[in-house]
């Protein structure tokens, strides 16, 4: 199932420094669902599509892209629960499991109970063989800068929404991947968990 997102902001009333200044781990989420706009805005800060050259928000070594982004979707309004693979290109989700693997991915979080109630979490990983492919060893270096600058992104785009979130790098990574039905050279990264 192909879920288009509305377009992302490209202006809002929180500034770039605003968001520098308020961006901290939040860990504690209320019960609120997020909205769909919401969704859309943080894969776009994350990965979304900037020029005609297919460029993204984030710089990337050679262009290559090794990131995937995946939205678990446990409380969003018009969306149905489930795991869901972002689609810079066309700016869209793409619904890969139904049902709700927050308890799962919170259990191999080594007791990130966040995660769990998060309304929704963004999930980073990496097939390296993108950036390895060209950069060889030193690609997995790339590959891990760029994950830090679209968690970032996240981040400040969360802060900017008024939106909580926090960086979740304890997890168990076969766990993970068996969780969400990964292929073997994809890689989790980072988990992002975000609510109100």
């Amino acid at each position: 199932m192909k879920i288009a997102l509305p377009a992302p902001a490209l202006a809002g009333p929180v500034s770039l420094e605003q968001s520098l200044y308020i961006r901290r781990c939040r860990r504690d989420f209320s019960a609120l669902p997020l909205g769909l706009q919401e969704i859309s805005q943080l894969a776009w800060a994350a990965q979304g599509i900037t020029s005609d050259m297919e460029q993204r928000t984030c710089p990337s070594a050679g262009a290559l892209y090794p990131l995937e982004l995946l939205v678990i979707a446990g409380n969003v309004q018009d969306l149905e629960t489930g795991v869901y693979r972002y689609a810079p290109n066309t700016h869209a989700l793409l619904m890969t499991a139904r049902g709700d693997v927050r308890a799962a991915l919170a259990e191999r979080g080594r007791m990130q109970s966040l995660v769990q109630n998060a309304a929704a979490v963004i999930l980073l990983t990496a097939i390296y063989g993108r950036t390895t492919g060209k950069y060889g060893q030193r690609g997995i270096r790339y590959v891990h800068m760029e994950a830090g600058h679209a968690a970032q992104n996240v981040c400040l785009q969360a802060a900017a929404l008024g939106l909580g979130t926090v960086m979740v790098g304890a997890f168990d990574d076969d766990g993970v991947r068996e969780v969400l039905n990964l292929a073997p050279d994809e890689a989790p990264l980072y988990i992002l968990p975000v609510g109100r």
